[in-house]
């Protein structure tokens, strides 16, 4: 048959395809090149590791995946004015200076030889009309085109004639194909995907701070990670020196995130947990859960204010320092006043320490000057700090500090904690804090709640280095201490909070995100809330729902866009064996398979499927890593990932395994992207079967 001019234009597209990767892999050949001869452009040894380091980020970030698709979208406008369209090369335009333009808007920018650009970066600002251009408000678009790929092949497009009034919204074929693609490996990006009220909270400014609640599936972490990335375009130098922080709730979950921003250029981003943040001292040993909540409560930054305090002494008899012929004195009012003055400024502890010493020390030099009618040199003055009266009357009135230290001994010293805990807490929960002192520092088992207070005194004696901007996904079970951990390093940055109250786990877990962000140090955020999902089908958010009046937090049921799912709940005489049964029949479609249980059954699980020959990944971590498309994980461990199909095994156990049990089966169940399956031999939760 003749082609027709649908086939015309897709031939069209793909040579454009075609032409940007050509593009790109010339733009990486030129990045290669300066970086092999940049120690010879370089003036000097500090210019070139500087430069080198530059080029280096530059080489990896025009990395290019051939099954990643270049380019996702393209936007004709209209020509309704005649201004030119110079401002999309640079992306500092609008849409207003694009009339009769057409653009492909992909994950980064890519431009041909002469530098005219053949691909949009997502974030330039024309490309925002990709996201917010409608019938109702074009925004001078006339044509929005959408393009379908298969293993990174251009295999077809969409187009929506915005200026005649079509909008295909959650009708597109192809939005809603990249929507529910089944999930095998790491989380992928959405920037095909984004919707308006997403795209709103992805380009908020930079010195906004914003809390996301988020009901599962409505894509809170990507617009988490999503904004992170928008932020280093819009504010790329600021950022890169100040930094952006990922702060995520386990290692499991950061690989599982791990490949969304080198995927969109951005490859310089720390992320961590935040045990790793705070990472003080070896944990070698666990708090019982009461302890924990004692350790993890407000009430424990002031006794930690009060015990750093306690250290501080008041001058009870004067200096006197022999230096050669000469006797330099300092009397006791003189000293009252210089530790007075560094009080009253508050400074960090060890820059107190310092103030006092060398105003100390000035005082000595201002004597010798007068005697000796000269003044002396740096030699003198540093001996002058380390003379041995000098040394004692440091050591009464502001002596060193390390956290640790001030940390073990608050917590093996009966009396020291009595005058910290005095009016904040009871004898019991002193007696529950109390624990023996080891031989040395090195030889205290440290606790995970232990480094929250090891942190809490670190901030006080000096400032931590801060963030430009940090995201933290799964904020819902951050302790109060936690957060000023956090508020700590974005003390002059700004945050994203993302998190959903009824996914709290946590024994310490808010109920409401002012607390949690009253800790953080932003009491006014605004809390934005996502209610309209898309990766988790209707049927399995239905389901989950019915546990939300039993949760004890106020937010809005989640609504699903997805129809194609599905649920079955079965009850079973042989657990182990429907569970093998189930994931040989899930492993007949696409992607990954989750087999989700309570902690003391997972190794069981895992055993049985291995002996029936079904290949299991290692953890939770190792999700579709090397083909392997089946994991076996705790409940407690699936917190922000999914699976295309997952098998939820004995839900009563899940509850019965924590306090909170009825939050973590609400996660366990919203795991779901395609199909749930539950598995019972013991009767469903109550919440669960309730009309």
């Amino acid at each position: 048959m003749p082609p027709t001019d649908l086939d015309t234009e897709l031939i069209t597209e793909r040579a454009h395809l075609v032409a940007s990767r050509a593009a790109l892999h010339r733009m990486r050949q030129r990045a290669e090149s300066l970086f092999a001869a940049g120690d010879r452009v370089a003036g000097d040894a500090y210019t070139a590791e500087t430069l080198g380091r530059h080029l280096a980020r530059r080489v990896a970030e025009l990395a290019d995946d051939p099954d990643t698709p270049l380019f996702f979208g393209r936007l004709d406008f209209t020509s309704t004015s005649t201004s030119t369209n110079a401002s999309a090369s640079t992306g500092t335009g609008d849409a207003s200076d694009d009339a009769g333009g057409r653009y492909h808007i992909g994950r980064r920018h890519v431009s041909d030889d002469a530098g005219e650009p053949m691909v949009l970066d997502w974030r330039a600002p024309i490309s925002r009309t990709f996201y917010q251009a409608s019938a109702r408000d074009p925004q001078q678009v006339r044509v929005r085109r959408r393009f379908g790929y298969a293993g990174g092949e251009l295999t077809s497009f969409e187009d929506e004639h915005l200026d005649r009034g079509e909008e295909l919204g959650a009708t597109s074929r192809i939005l809603t194909t990249e929507i529910e693609r089944p999930r095998v490996g790491p989380m992928r990006d959405i920037v095909a995907t984004i919707q308006p009220e997403q795209d709103e909270l992805v380009r908020a400014e930079l010195g906004a701070s914003i809390c996301v609640q988020g009901a599962p599936g409505t894509g809170k972490t990507a617009v988490g990670l999503h904004r992170a990335a928008y932020l280093l375009y819009a504010h790329r130098e600021r950022l890169r020196r100040a930094g952006v922080l990922i702060v995520g709730p386990n290692r499991a979950f950061l690989a599982y995130i791990a490949n969304v921003l080198p995927a969109l250029g951005e490859v310089e981003v720390a992320q961590c947990t935040l045990a790793e943040l705070i990472d003080a001292v070896p944990v070698r040993a666990e708090d019982d859960p009461a302890t924990a909540m004692i350790k993890h409560g407000p009430a424990m930054a002031q006794m930690l204010r009060r015990a750093v305090a306690a250290y501080l002494g008041v001058p009870d008899e004067p200096i006197t320092v022999p230096d050669g012929s000469y006797r330099w004195r300092i009397g006791t009012e003189a000293l009252h006043r210089i530790v007075r003055t560094v009080r009253e400024e508050n400074p960090p502890y060890r820059v107190g320490r310092e103030r006092v010493l060398a105003r100390v020390v000035a005082l000595l030099q201002r004597q010798a000057e007068t005697r000796r009618a000269e003044s002396p040199d740096d030699a003198w003055l540093r001996r002058m700090a380390r003379v041995a009266p000098v040394r004692a009357f440091m050591d009464r009135v502001w002596p060193a500090l390390t956290a640790p230290e001030v940390v073990s001994a608050l917590l093996t010293d009966p009396q020291r904690l009595a005058a910290a805990a005095d009016g904040l807490l009871d004898e019991s929960e002193q007696a529950a804090l109390l624990r023996p002192a080891a031989r040395s520092l090195r030889a205290v088992r440290w606790t995970e709640a232990d480094l929250v207070l090891i942190d809490e005194v670190a901030g006080l004696l000096d400032r931590p280095a801060g963030f430009g901007h940090v995201v933290i996904d799964e904020a819902q079970d951050l302790s109060a201490m936690q957060c000023r951990a956090i508020a700590r390093r974005s003390e002059h940055g700004s945050i994203t909070l993302l998190g959903d109250l009824a996914q709290s786990t946590a024994p310490w877990a808010a109920t409401d995100w002012r607390a949690t962000l009253t800790h953080l140090g932003r009491p006014d955020t605004p809390v934005v809330p996502l209610t309209v999902g898309f990766r988790v089908p209707a049927v399995v958010v239905e389901l989950a729902n019915r546990l939300l009046p039993h949760l004890g937090v106020d937010v809005p049921p989640a609504v699903s866009l997805r129809r194609d799912g599905s649920l079955t709940l079965r009850s079973v005489e042989d657990l182990v064996g429907a569970t093998v049964a189930e994931v040989r029949a899930a492993l007949e479609h696409d992607g990954s398979v989750g087999v989700i249980a309570a902690g003391a059954a997972v190794v069981g699980l895992g055993d049985a499927l291995t002996a029936a020959g079904i290949a299991v990944a290692e953890g939770a971590r190792d999700s579709g890593d090397g083909g392997v498309r089946v994991t076996v994980v705790a409940a407690t461990e699936v917190k922000g990932l999914e699976y295309d199909h997952v098998v939820v095994v004995e839900p009563a156990h899940v509850v019965a395994a924590e306090p909170r049990g009825l939050h973590r089966l609400y996660v366990v169940l919203t795991r779901a992207v395609s199909r749930l399956t539950v598995l019972h031999t013991e009767p469903l939760p109550a919440a669960l079967t309730e009309d």
